[in-house]
């Protein structure tokens, strides 16, 4: 059976929880990270030699870094909508996975999220944290752009791009940010939150994150 270990509030397992929620695996979960510890015990390190979630096992075959894993498994399970056999057709999305991970999760992820939210009001860079924010402003302007002509990243029905980027929507929608008007990315926020899929893995409670000031 597959196994994924990793908390279920890191963005990076909800990627993978969202696309095995997506293709109705059965699976198993096994919570490491965070206040769950166990990234630096022999057996998780021999599975991910830099100690990070998520992992899966997949009847013994063990994958780590998100987006390896989200190609691995649409490879394996998806059918021709997530894993085209057309290099050309699976080029349409790889663009915006790799996007996803380097750009977009840099900012908003690191830059904002971190710098806001996991960050003890005392400590945060304010300076750091607006600037991450106008080049979040920018990201979602070309998402808006590109979403005005289709209902999805890639195509007209969800693919790898959409997991790789949608993932943090919740968090950027839900976050208390100034976030400026992009009609056609908030509609698709909605196609992807109507999903089971996504309301199962994606939109998570993330209250333990909050950066709390030790007295």
């Amino acid at each position: 059976m597959l196994t994924v270990f990793g908390r279920r509030n890191s963005a990076n397992v909800q990627k993978v929880m969202w696309l095995v929620g997506e293709l109705n695996l059965a699976h198993r979960h096994v919570p490491k990270g965070g206040s769950f510890g166990g990234l630096d015990t022999l057996e998780f390190r021999s599975m991910n030699p830099a100690g990070k979630v998520p992992v899966i096992d997949d009847n013994g075959v063990v994958v780590w870094e998100s987006h390896a894993i989200l190609r691995y498994l649409a490879a394996r399970y998806g059918d021709e909508q997530l894993w085209p056999q057309a290099p050309a057709k699976r080029a349409r999305s790889e663009p915006w996975m790799d996007w996803a991970q380097t750009v977009f999760q840099v900012d908003f992820l690191s830059g904002v999220f971190w710098g806001l939210y996991r960050t003890p009001e005392p400590k945060r860079d304010w300076p750091a944290i607006r600037a991450a924010l106008a080049r979040c402003a920018e990201h979602t302007q070309i998402l808006d752009n590109m979403l005005s002509v289709r209902p999805f990243l890639a195509s007209d029905s969800l693919s790898l791009a959409d997991i790789a980027v949608g993932t943090l929507m919740f968090r950027y929608f839900t976050l208390d940010i100034e976030r400026p008007a992009r009609p056609h990315l908030q509609a698709w926020y909605q196609r992807i939150a109507d999903r089971r899929a996504y309301r199962d893995n994606v939109m998570v409670p993330y209250d333990e994150l909050l950066g709390r000031q030790e007295f």
